[in-house]
């Protein structure tokens, strides 16, 4: 096997081994009164991300009713958490909120997770992760 052939085999299986985990994180089952849950987070640029840029990174979830959503928590490569307030929500079937954020140069996971209000108290939902393509410069 020639040396390309190889490499396109490594590559192929780290893509396969990363859609898969991305979606490793998400609960199943049916929603809880009051539950909100995160689905995916998806990352502009298909991924390819320029260091100190800003990004709108959109979070889709699902919730029983309305819940308040306080603010997005995001760890890159184990580094954080950074959380920022959420301003706007969209709920219905196509659930998300949208959040700004900066990503540092060299990180390859990002994981996120949402604060949210659930019988009077903030909860933290289950975390999503995506992977980081590459680097733009």
């Amino acid at each position: 096997m020639d040396m390309k052939a190889v490499l396109t085999s490594i590559l192929m299986s780290a893509v396969i081994l990363m859609a898969i985990s991305s979606c490793a994180t998400v609960a199943k089952g049916p929603l809880e009164p009051g539950e909100l849950r995160l689905i995916s987070v998806e990352v502009p640029d298909n991924g390819n991300l320029k260091s100190n840029v800003p990004y709108r990174i959109t979070v889709k979830f699902q919730a029983d009713g309305h819940p308040e959503i306080r603010r997005a928590c995001l760890f890159w490569s184990g580094d954080g958490p950074y959380c920022v307030r959420v301003k706007d929500v969209k709920y219905g079937s196509d659930a998300y909120v949208e959040v700004e954020i900066y990503a540092p140069l060299g990180t390859n996971r990002l994981e996120c997770f949402l604060e949210y209000i659930r019988d009077g108290k903030v909860r933290r939902t289950n975390k999503v992760i995506y992977f980081v393509t590459g680097w733009m410069l």
